[in-house]
C-alpha cells in the first residue's frame, strides 16, 4: 500500500505572535516544519511527503526542510481547505498513492504510532486521531454568562494526521471547492465517506499561541543531558591552506592527514559521537580504508550528527577550542559558526568556537600543527 503525506504549512501563524510564521519558528533548535517534515519523512510507512506552502517565504522553506528528501513544495491557496486541494492534485500524477495523510505543520510532535494507527485504519473509508473530551462544557453566549451545561457523550477532539484513501479524498475535496469546512474530516463526512476514530496523543498538540510554544520548550526541555568530549591534532605540511570547520583557510602550510584533516571538525565529531557512547571517529571511517583518503570532514560530523538524532537525541550545545599560533582564526570565526550549524542542523546560537595559543610552548607554539578540543552536549 503506497502512502503519502501532505504537511499544510501554507498559513501565517499569527496567533503565535513572532515575526515569521510560526512553521518556521525555532523550537528546540530547529523549525517547527522540520520537526513535523522529520516525523513523517522517517516514519517506514510513508514514501513521499509534500509540503503545500506560501512561495513568498521560499528562503524559510529552504533553509528549514531543503535538504531533506521531500517532494516539490506547492502553493497553498487562500483558505485551507484550497490548500489541501491544491496538495491533493499535485499528488494525483504522475504516481497516485492509495492513502494520503493530511496533517497541520503545527503539530510538531506527532508520535510515529499515531501515524501508523492512522495508516492501518484506513480502508474504504477515512481516520482520525482524536481524544475524547474529558473536561466539563459550558455554553456562554455573550462569552461571560453560562446558560447551558453541554454533554461531553461522545465528543472528540480531533488531531492530524488525518487519512483517506486518496481518490476519494480528492473527489471530496473537489466537490467541495468554495465550501467552508473545518477539517478535512468534515469535507469527507460531507461526501458521505465514513470516517473512523483512532487514539490520539495528548503530546500532538497544535501549537498555535505563544503559551504553546514555551510549554513545547520546557516539555523538550525535560529529558537526558549528555555530555560527550573530543580532541584531534594534525601537523603542517606543504599547501596553501588549512581545512578548519568546514572552510579552507589561506595559509603558509596545509595540514596531514588520511582525510581533509580538519581538527576542529573530527574533535567535534568525536565529541557527539561521545556523547551517546558510539565509539570515535577511527571506528566509523578508518584511516586504513583508502574510501577516507582526502574526503572532507563535513561528511563524518554529518554522519555523527544523523546518529544523535537517529537515537533520539538532540544538539544543545557545541563548544569548539581550536589551539594554534597561525592561522588566525577571529577573522573566520563566524563563517565556521555558520558551517558547523549548517552540517549539523542546528541554530548557529548553538554552536561556540574559540581559538587559543599555548604562549609559544609545545608543538602547536612551534607552529608544528594545529589541535582542537571539543564538547558537545546533547538531550535525549
Amino acid at each position: 500500500m503506497s502512502v503519502a503525506a501532505i504537511i499544510v504549512a501554507a498559513g501565517r501563524g499569527v496567533r503565535a505572535g513572532g515575526e515569521m510564521p510560526k512553521q518556521y519558528r525555532a523550537l528546540a533548535g530547529k523549525p517547527v516544519l522540520r520537526h513535523t517534515a522529520e516525523a513523517f519523512a522517517g516514519h517506514p510507512s510513508v514514501d513521499r511527503v509534500l509540503v503545500v506552502y506560501n512561495p513568498a517565504d521560499q528562503e524559510l522553506y529552504n533553509a528549514a526542510v531543503g535538504d531533506l528528501e521531500l517532494l516539490p513544495p506547492v502553493a497553498g491557496g487562500a483558505s485551507r481547505q484550497e490548500s489541501v486541494r491544491n496538495g491533493l492534485q499535485a499528488l494525483a500524477a504522475p504516481e497516485t498513492p492509495e492513502v494520503v495523510l493530511i496533517h497541520d505543520a503545527a503539530r510538531a510532535f506527532v508520535p510515529p504510532e499515531v501515524i501508523q494507527t492512522v495508516i492501518d485504519a484506513v480502508a474504504d473509508g477515512g481516520a482520525i486521531p482524536a481524544l475524547p473530551v474529558v473536561d466539563t462544557l459550558k455554553r456562554a453566549e455573550d462569552g461571560a454568562t453560562i446558560t447551558e451545561t453541554v454533554s461531553r457523550s461522545g465528543l472528540w477532539r480531533a488531531q492530524t494526521p488525518q487519512g483517506f484513501p486518496f481518490a476519494a479524498i480528492l473527489a471530496a475535496h473537489e466537490a467541495a471547492a468554495g465550501e467552508e469546512l473545518t477539517d478535512d474530516a468534515a469535507v469527507a463526512e460531507r461526501a458521505g465517506i465514513a470516517v473512523t476514530v483512532v487514539p490520539g496523543a495528548e503530546e500532538n498538540i497544535k501549537l498555535t499561541t505563544q503559551q504553546d510554544f514555551d510549554r513545547a520548550e520546557r516539555a523538550l526541555a525535560g529529558t537526558e543531558t549528555r555530555t560527550g568530549m573530543g580532541y584531534d591534532v594534525h601537523r603542517f605540511g606543504p599547501g596553501d591552506h588549512v581545512m578548519l570547520c568546514g572552510i579552507a583557510v589561506p595559509h603558509s602550510h596545509g595540514l596531514i592527514g588520511h582525510s581533509d584533516a580538519d581538527a576542529g571538525l573530527h574533535a567535534l565529531t568525536d565529541a557527539l559521537l561521545g556523547a551517546i557512547g558510539a565509539g570515535d571517529i577511527g571506528d566509523h571511517f578508518p584511516p586504513s580504508d583508502p574510501k577516507w583518503a582526502g574526503a572532507p570532514s563535513d561528511v563524518f560530523l554529518k554522519h555523527a550528527a544523523e546518529l544523535v538524532a537517529a537515537r533520539g537525541g538532540r544538539i544543545v550545545n557545541l563548544d569548539l577550542t581550536l589551539i594554534c599560533e597561525r592561522p588566525k582564526i577571529g577573522p573566520h570565526r563566524e563563517t565556521m559558526r555558520a558551517r558547523v550549524s549548517e552540517i549539523v542542523g542546528t541554530s548557529e546560537d548553538r554552536v561556540s568556537i574559540k581559538a587559543t595559543t599555548t604562549e609559544r610552548l609545545g608543538f602547536t607554539g612551534r607552529e608544528e600543527g594545529i589541535a582542537a578540543q571539543a564538547i558537545a552536549t546533547i538531550v535525549m
